[in-house]
């Protein structure tokens, strides 16, 4: 059953809730209700033999558990004679009999129940007379992995969320991310990787400290299932949010992944997989969302561990926390003497250049580039996501770069790479297709610089596209077209980012235009600095800073001299810059040609009303 069309059906139990409940409130009794009856059908066909094995051990003195799991073939049980249907046949007693099977459930299961705070709303609609209904109504679902495999269920549930966000005016891109976005993501983690993760019985293990409902770890898990049907991915994650980890903890379960490895609470402020270290990562952090209620122990962490702790590079400002998911990340990774990490974060703009030299921000992208640990930028088209139409970027982070990635950074522009979507969902319009995470993935496993030749016919209209390694040949543009050769991928060296802000002094004068000397200290007759002529420079790493000042600045301020106390390193990306193309404006005669053409066309008209 297609994701859309089973979240449809689901929805239509709102038309029984409408009244009872406010629109903002579906949500917790259609989210749990799914997840009960997807346990519910993954179980049904061991029920028999898991009571059976239950009565046994238990006559036995045995500790019934491991049996009932072995035959259950998952890493959950219940030992109820109930199911979702068999509750139908007393319909006076549901509520008894409905709070009974949840609680014969294992452990793992019933927290993820109380996490939903299912128990309040059973006795909610109990008082409502709307529990037998809604029950009913979820029991003639058919939600059996056979039926709606874990991909189709996890779209399901995403579509859900995303629309009960919508009706709350909450951030539904807080809870997940786009199905295409994460494909490329994983692709680009895994493309070098083929052949250790080919090899028989290779186990590795993936981190997100922003789960939501699991689809990261989901569609990581597929495509290595698809890769080596052997291999075993060890899924961990950490999800704020009840109502999403209590969704990916279920479809956790349902996969045979340790749900002890999913952990609930604030990764900032409260790391639930402190000291341990993973093979890959992804992550997608809320966009520009302040880090203010997690203030004290973020700064108490950066201050008394330093680079001990996750955070010694340095903090950015309170009103974007996504600096230090990245810093996160990074104290996560495997070391390199272990075999290393890499991983991938989706990041807004900002982190790329808010902050000038000195700043927390600046210190953050220095450690990183520096320490040679970024592999590539991926820019993303705009409308992506559902809650925002901003720019994104993919950051590929490694301590494992391979010979001839070490010291460089690569750039893609693939903010061109989309497709506009038949229908909006929220601030969602434009897709990736597959030809076009292919191509994104070949560019990265090629680490070579790349152009896009767009063909364009007479009128102006896109009529193809080509991608041109290195100095490739561009195609032959149409009669009355043309064709424009924008870069499509860079490579750059790492200190190409970083620069030097040398402060500029002016002397300071008197009345009649003299100079005014320092009378002790260092400065003692020498000339004092006017702090109102005061100027900064930004110069490359590459350049030296005598030869930039002799240059630049001597010519138009012959009196100028650089206080090199106050001269700080910085380093920041400015991604659009590298990519932009200058298109001359239209030459005068043409668009006075073209100006002609529109007031001959007005006067004809003018001229036939008035006849």
């Amino acid at each position: 059953m297609y994701h859309q069309t089973l979240s449809s059906f689901i929805w239509s139990v709102a038309d029984l809730l409408r009244g009872d409940y406010k629109q903002s409130e579906y949500g917790k009794v259609i989210l749990p209700f799914t997840v009960l009856r997807r346990l519910d059908c993954v179980l049904e066909s061991t029920k028999a033999a898991v009571l059976a094995e239950f009565e046994a051990k238990t006559k036995a003195g045995l500790n019934p558990e491991p049996f009932m799991l072995r035959v259950a073939g998952q890493s959950f049980y219940n030992t109820s004679p109930m199911d979702m249907r068999r509750l139908m046949g007393d319909q006076d007693h549901i509520r008894e009999n409905l709070f009974a099977y949840i609680q014969a459930f294992s452990p793992a299961v019933r927290d993820i129940f109380e996490r939903f705070e299912f128990y309040a709303q059973i006795e909610r609609l109990a008082k409502a007379k709307l529990l037998y209904q809604v029950t009913e109504k979820f029991a003639g679902i058919d939600l059996h992995p056979e039926k709606v495999d874990n991909s189709q269920m996890g779209l399901a549930f995403e579509e859900l969320i995303r629309k009960f966000a919508e009706i709350s005016n909450e951030t539904a891109g807080e809870h997940f991310t786009p199905r295409e976005v994460i494909r490329l993501m994983v692709n680009l983690l895994f493309v070098e990787d083929d052949d250790i993760l080919t090899k028989p019985g290779i186990v590795r293990t993936i981190y997100d400290p922003t789960a939501g409902t699991g689809g990261m770890l989901s569609v990581a898990g597929e495509h290595l299932e698809a890769l080596n049907p052997n291999a075993r991915l060890t899924m961990f994650g950490q999800e704020l949010n009840d109502e999403s980890y209590a969704i990916c903890k279920a479809d956790m379960l349902i996969k045979g992944q340790d749900v002890g490895n999913i952990i609930v609470g604030n990764t900032l402020s409260d790391d639930g997989h402190a000291h341990r270290k993973f093979d890959y990562m992804l992550s997608n952090p809320p966009f520009g969302v302040e880090w203010k209620k997690v203030e004290k122990e973020v700064r108490k962490e950066h201050v008394s561990q330093g680079f001990n702790g996750r955070f010694g590079p340095g903090l950015p400002r309170v009103s974007d926390g996504s600096l230090l998911f990245l810093m996160h990340l990074i104290s996560k990774m495997r070391p390199a003497s272990e075999g290393g990490c890499r991983f991938g974060i989706v990041l807004n703009g900002s982190p790329l250049f808010t902050g000038g030299a000195g700043s927390g921000e600046s210190e953050i992208r220095r450690y990183v580039l520096e320490n040679d640990l970024v592999e590539a930028i991926i820019g993303l088209p705009t409308d992506m996501f559902y809650n925002t139409g901003i720019a994104t970027y993919v950051w590929i982070v490694s301590n494992r770069k391979p010979q001839h990635r070490k010291s460089h950074v690569q750039l893609i522009d693939a903010s061109s790479m989309c497709r506009k979507m038949r229908k909006s969902l929220g601030s969602k319009r434009r897709e990736l297709a597959e030809d076009h995470i292919a191509t994104i993935t070949k560019l990265f496993g090629q680490f070579a610089e790349a152009r896009l030749a767009t063909v364009m016919d007479g009128e102006g209209k896109e009529i193809g596209q080509s991608v041109l390694l290195d100095d490739g040949t561009p195609p032959v543009a149409p009669d009355g077209g043309k064709v424009k050769l924008a870069p499509l991928s860079r490579i750059f060296p790492n200190e190409f980012f970083g620069y030097r802000t040398i402060t500029v002094e002016r002397p300071l004068r008197d009345d009649k235009g003299r100079l005014v000397l320092g009378g002790r200290g260092k400065h003692k007759g020498k000339p004092q600095a006017d702090s109102s002529l005061r100027d900064t420079e930004n110069v490359p790493l590459s350049e030296a800073i005598e030869t930039y000042f002799n240059r630049e600045v001597l010519p138009h301020a012959p009196d100028a001299w650089i206080d090199p106390d106050k001269t700080k390193v910085g380093y920041e990306i400015p991604f659009n810059r590298h990519f932009y193309v200058f298109e001359p404006p239209r030459s005068l005669d043409e668009i006075d040609a073209d100006l002609k053409l529109v007031t001959d066309r007005i006067k004809a008209m003018i001229e036939g009303l008035a006849a």
